[in-house]
């Protein structure tokens, strides 16, 4: 059986991290699935998805960790082409994949102790997100 929903976000854009375990554990609650899995996907190309350990500390690192690899202020020529500025957004999207498929038992996600599941919105203004949540399995 596929059950498929949907989640909304408001973010800050700019690296914005924003923990959606608990909403991706109701969804996979309320559809009724024993096990199975849950994909996320983001349909957009300047938000990703990852799992991390959620603390103040690993976001700080791993934001500082995308500015070095794919810095904010290089010439990208997206921004050329689109008279935008966020050339970056597109390239750590894309590094870092627009989803994450979770297995699920029990009608609980098999994530370990530290780890969340995370939508990053690497754009350059807040956004209003729209997530898909497609759950697959077994009732």
């Amino acid at each position: 059986m596929v059950v498929t929903r949907e989640l909304s976000l408001s973010t800050r854009g700019n690296g914005d991290v924003r923990d959606i375990t608990a909403e991706v554990t109701r969804l996979v609650r309320e559809s009724g699935l024993r096990s199975g899995i849950v994909t996320v996907f983001c349909p957009g190309s300047t938000g990703a998805l990852t799992t991390i350990e959620y603390e103040d500390g690993v976001i700080a690192d791993l934001q500082q960790v995308l500015d070095e690899i794919v810095p904010p202020d290089r010439p990208y020529r997206h921004h050329l082409r689109w008279g935008d500025d966020n050339g970056h957004a597109h390239i750590r999207a894309a590094l870092m994949g627009p989803s994450i498929t979770v297995p699920f038992v029990d009608g609980r996600l098999t994530l370990g102790t530290w780890q969340q599941v995370v939508f990053c919105d690497f754009d350059t203004r807040p956004r209003n997100r729209r997530l898909v949540v497609q759950i697959l399995g077994e009732p």
